[in-house]
């Protein structure tokens, strides 16, 4: 059953990463640059994953093993780019405050003193990889969720209004949210690692699925004289 699950979430998947991806060159990519390079790794390293997680059903140990690495080497990837954007479209929708530099620095320095101490937390070099990093992924997503929540706070106190941008800090949301209850999941019963992580698959899935949502209508034009992400 998980085996089937695992093929029909990349068969609904891959399409739509790939459908997000297409949207976003008519234009977007422009205005929104960080958006469109987590779009493509995205895409990529779940192409990538593909085999060796299908292959991680045989139970052999090189299958298991490789599948291991390539996860995390992955997830660890994408947890530097969702950071990256995060940051990004907080500081753009934070601009029109005196203090934003001060508030691109305090996010950045917090992130990496989180991400540091939660690491020397449950790093232990004794355990398999998965046992700390799991963890440690849930700790990040965590954060990752409490930035995104200042953006959309930020988004909603503006005065004018960005739809767009309210639809894609709305998917992070719940794509940080599974992610989170996911990896807590899987370190609390390893009988419920398969149900955690179907769990985050569906909430990563929405989350592809609501930015297809937000940048499938006409792009808008970037203002004039302007080339730089709004």
């Amino acid at each position: 059953m998980q085996h089937v699950l695992q093929v029909c979430a990349y068969l609904f998947g891959v399409p739509l990463d790939l459908l997000v991806v297409a949207v976003l060159l008519r234009g977007e990519y422009r205005r929104y640059p960080f958006i469109f390079l987590y779009a493509v790794v995205d895409l990529l390293t779940t192409i990538l994953e593909i085999q060796p997680s299908l292959a991680y059903s045989s139970g052999t140990p090189e299958a298991r093993h490789r599948w291991a690495q390539m996860f995390w080497v992955n997830e660890q990837i994408m947890q530097v780019l969702v950071f990256l954007l995060v940051i990004s479209l907080v500081y753009s929708a934070a601009k029109h405050l005196r203090t934003h530099r001060t508030l691109l620095t305090g996010m950045i320095c917090g992130t990496l003193v989180v991400a540091a101490i939660s690491f020397w937390a449950h790093y232990d070099p004794n355990l398999a990889l998965g046992r700390y990093m799991t963890p440690w992924t849930r700790d990040l997503n965590f954060c990752a969720a409490v930035l995104d929540f200042g953006l959309w706070a930020l988004l909603i106190g503006s005065g004018k209004k960005d739809y767009k941008l309210l639809l894609v800090t709305s998917g992070l949301g719940i794509q940080f949210t599974g992610g989170a209850i996911g990896q807590s999941l899987r370190d609390m019963s390893p009988g419920i690692v398969a149900a955690a992580s179907d769990f985050a698959m569906v909430t990563s899935l929405a989350r592809v699925y609501i930015w297809w949502r937000a940048f499938c209508g006409k792009p808008e034009p970037l203002p004039e004289g302007n080339s730089s992400p709004k």
